[in-house]
């Protein structure tokens, strides 16, 4: 936004280039949510766990909470966006996607490391592969029955017709 002398930072770091569920939710899909989840909820999630357990498991609950919290505000946006009671299936998709990232850095931790390395090409076709089939299975499914982008192009063109009728003149 160079014309209004603000310096705004990218939102996305080309996803499709992601090793992993880890890289693509925490550095490569949308950056400016991604900040903010991680220190209004998976930061003081994880704080508050570790007086009750070890440092490990406070993260795992901070990240589960964090995909938790992302899928419940998803799920208020599809219904305003919808306006049908929600169905869940968004947040099953982010708890989906918090159980699967979690269980990706145990196995990075405890399996992998130095033992195995996994071409990026690999990697990069698994976890984009993932992201677009859960997505097609969870994340679209909701918006695509409720015909949202039917309606809105609806409502666009009655906004349109309403300006066309109240400000045309005819010279």
């Amino acid at each position: 936004m160079v014309t209004l002398g603000l310096d705004l930072q990218p939102q996305f770091n080309e996803p499709y280039l992601a090793t992993s569920l880890q890289d693509f939710w925490g550095r490569r899909w949308n950056l400016m949510v991604s900040d903010m989840l991680r220190s209004c909820i998976y930061y003081p999630v994880r704080k508050i766990f570790l007086h009750f357990v070890n440092s490990e498991w406070a993260s795992i609950i901070g990240v589960l909470a964090t995909f938790i919290a992302s899928g419940v505000a998803h799920e208020v946006l599809y219904v305003y966006l919808t306006r049908e009671p929600p169905t869940g299936e968004v947040t099953w998709f982010f708890v989906l996607h918090g159980v699967f990232t979690v269980i990706e850095v145990l196995v990075k931790k405890k399996t992998f490391v130095g033992h195995l390395r996994v071409r990026p090409i690999v990697s990069r076709l698994l976890t984009v592969g993932f992201v677009c089939l859960t997505a097609g299975w969870l994340f679209f499914p909701q918006l695509l029955r409720s015909n949202v982008m039917d309606r809105r192009a609806y409502e666009a063109s009655l906004f349109l017709d309403f300006f066309k009728r109240k400000f045309y003149f005819s010279w």
